[in-house]
C-alpha cells in the first residue's frame, strides 16, 4: 500500500469513518463480513507502515433493529436507542474478530458531543483514544446514540468523524462513502454532472452543489447524512489543519485503494499545518483563568520549546482545573506564554519546585510529568512556536473543544 498523501506529507494519523450502508446490507440486516474483512486486510496493512488508524462506525441501529423486530420504516427516538444499544455488541464483535485475524486488537469507545465540546471530557477521551494508539490497538468509534436525546446528538457520524479527527491531531480524515465525492450536481439524476477532485473552499456555490437530499446507499438507503453533512465535517477538519477525502467505499479494499492514490475521490486540504492551527487557538480562543510564575532556567528553556516541570516553577494564582488555560510568568511578573494545566491549582501547587519523580507520591497517584506541556503551551507572540507533536484541535463552529 503506498503512502497516504495529504498534500504537506504521508498521513502518520488516520481516521476512517464508516457508513451505515458499506457495512450492513439493508435487506437480511447483517454484517457485510466479507467487506469488513477486506477493510480489516487495509487497516492492518497500514498500521505495518507505523500508521495509527481510528475507525468511525456508523452502523449499530442498522445492526440492530431487525433483531428486535423494528419495521423499516423511520424509527421513534427511544427505538433507535434501543436497536443502538443491540447493534453495537454485533459491531464491536465483528470488528475484533476481523481485525484479530491480522493480529490487532479493538478497542469501542461511545461518545457524545459534550466529550468533544467540553474542556475537560475533550482531554479525557483524546488521552484515552491516543493513549490506545500508542498501545496499537485500533478505537472504533461511534455515537452514544443510547443514551443521547434528540436535542445532544450529532445526528450523523461525518461530523463527529471530523470532531474525532481535530480531537486527537489526525493527519487525514478519510469519509468511506456510497459515492466518490463531490459533484457539481446528482449524479444519478444529471448525467453532465462533474466529480470535483479537489475544493479549495468551501462556498456557497459549493453548498449549493451539496443539496438537501440524504444519499441513499445502491443497497436501500441505511445512510442517515448526506453531501451536506460531509461538507460541514470537511469544514471542521480542514480549519483544524487536518486533510479529507470523501473516496468511495463499496467495493473490497476500498481503502487500500484509496490509500495506493487508485480511487478517484475529493478532496478537502487544510490552509494551514495542525500544529499552527492547534497553536493559534490556543494563543486566540482561550482566556486564561489561572497563572504559573517560573524561573529563570524554566523561563529559559520555554523558549527553547521545552515543557514546564514542577522543579520550574515558583508560585500559582488562580483556581483552575485540569486542563484549564493558564498564563506562565517569568519571575520578574512578565507574561511569557499561554498553555493548558496538566493539573489542578490545588495539585500543582503541591509539587510546585518538586522533581518530577516526586509527583507520584506526593499526589498519591502517576500524572503527566510537566506542569504544562509544550504540547500545550504557545509563547506570547508566536503562536507557531513550540513542539511539532503538537497538532490541531478548533472548534469552528463555534462549540468549544480541548486537546
Amino acid at each position: 500500500m503506498g503512502a497516504v498523501e495529504t498534500g504537506a506529507g504521508a498521513a502518520k494519523r488516520i481516521v476512517v469513518k464508516i457508513g451505515s450502508a458499506l457495512l450492513v446490507d439493508d435487506a437480511t440486516g447483517a454484517i457485510r463480513q466479507d467487506w469488513l474483512d477486506a477493510l480489516a486486510d487495509d487497516v492492518a496493512a497500514l498500521k505495518a507502515q507505523d500508521r495509527e488508524v481510528l475507525i468511525v462506525s456508523s452502523g449499530s441501529i442498522a445492526a440492530g433493529r431487525r433483531l428486535l423486530g423494528l419495521s423499516r420504516g423511520a424509527l421513534k427516538l427511544e427505538e433507535k436507542q434501543a436497536a443502538a444499544a443491540t447493534g453495537q455488541i454485533r459491531l464491536a464483535h465483528a470488528y475484533q474478530t476481523a481485525l484479530a485475524r491480522r493480529g490487532v486488537t479493538v478497542a469501542q469507545i461511545l461518545v457524545s458531543p459534550a466529550d468533544t465540546e467540553e474542556r475537560r471530557r475533550h482531554l479525557n477521551a483524546r488521552n484515552t483514544i491516543l493513549q490506545l494508539c500508542r498501545l496499537g490497538a485500533v478505537p472504533v468509534i461511534n455515537e452514544n446514540d443510547t443514551v443521547a436525546t434528540a436535542e445532544i446528538r450529532y445526528g450523523d457520524n461525518d461530523r463527529l468523524a471530523a470532531r474525532v479527527a481535530t480531537m486527537v491531531s489526525a493527519d487525514l480524515l478519510v469519509l468511506l462513502s456510497d459515492i466518490d465525492g463531490l459533484y457539481s450536481a446528482d449524479p444519478r439524476r444529471d448525467p453532465t454532472a462533474r466529480h470535483i477532485p479537489e475544493v479549495p473552499a468551501i462556498t456557497p456555490e459549493i453548498l449549493a452543489m451539496a443539496g438537501d437530499v440524504a444519499l441513499s446507499s445502491e443497497q436501500g438507503g441505511l445512510s442517515t447524512g448526506g453531501m451536506k453533512t460531509k461538507l460541514d465535517a470537511a469544514r471542521i477538519a480542514v480549519a483544524g489543519g487536518c486533510a479529507m477525502a470523501i473516496a468511495k467505499g463499496w467495493d473490497a479494499h476500498a481503502l487500500s485503494a484509496f490509500a495506493a492514490g487508485g480511487a478517484r475521490a475529493t478532496w478537502f486540504r487544510p490552509q494551514t499545518e495542525p500544529l499552527t492551527a492547534r497553536k493559534r487557538w490556543i494563543a486566540g480562543a482561550l482566556k486564561p483563568i489561572g497563572a504559573i510564575t517560573v524561573d529563570a532556567g524554566a523561563a529559559a528553556a520555554l523558549a527553547r520549546g521545552k515543557s514546564l516541570l514542577p522543579a520550574g516553577a515558583l508560585g500559582l494564582e488562580g483556581a483552575f482545573e485540569r486542563g484549564d488555560p493558564v498564563r506562565i510568568l517569568g519571575p520578574d511578573g512578565a507574561p511569557l506564554a499561554k498553555g493548558l494545566a496538566a493539573y489542578s491549582a490545588e495539585d500543582a501547587a503541591r509539587i510546585l519546585g518538586r522533581k518530577t519523580t516526586e509527583i507520584g507520591e506526593i499526589l498519591g497517584y502517576v500524572g503527566r510529568a510537566e506542569l504544562v506541556h509544550a504540547d500545550d503551551l504557545v509563547l506570547d507572540g508566536a503562536p507557531g512556536r513550540g513542539a511539532r507533536a503538537g497538532r490541531a484541535a478548533v472548534a469552528p463552529d463555534g462549540a468549544e473543544s480541548l486537546e
